[in-house]
């Protein structure tokens, strides 16, 4: 279903409406703009995951949890939470 979404016909009907919407002039300093947004996300995780040390243990809602398994308990906390 999700494979059916990206044929090449609605990406084309996406960029028109995309052109149409933007204009084709701001449509480069758009894509641009995205890109440097992007590299800073991408920056600022890789930034989080090296600021903790290797050897130290974080805790989260009071469990010990190492570095792979953070995003996941970082879900389930969340999750019970509710």
């Amino acid at each position: 279903m999700i494979r059916d979404l990206f044929t090449p016909t609605h990406l084309l009907i996406v960029a028109v409406v995309a052109i149409v919407l933007f204009g084709a002039k701001r449509l480069p300093d758009t894509a641009r703009q995205l890109g440097k947004s992007m590299r800073i996300l991408k920056a600022e995780t890789k930034a989080l995951k090296d600021e903790t040390p290797a050897g130290e243990q974080r805790t989260v809602a009071g469990e010990v949890v190492d570095g792979a398994n953070t995003a996941t308990a970082d879900r389930q906390a969340s999750a019970q939470a509710r």
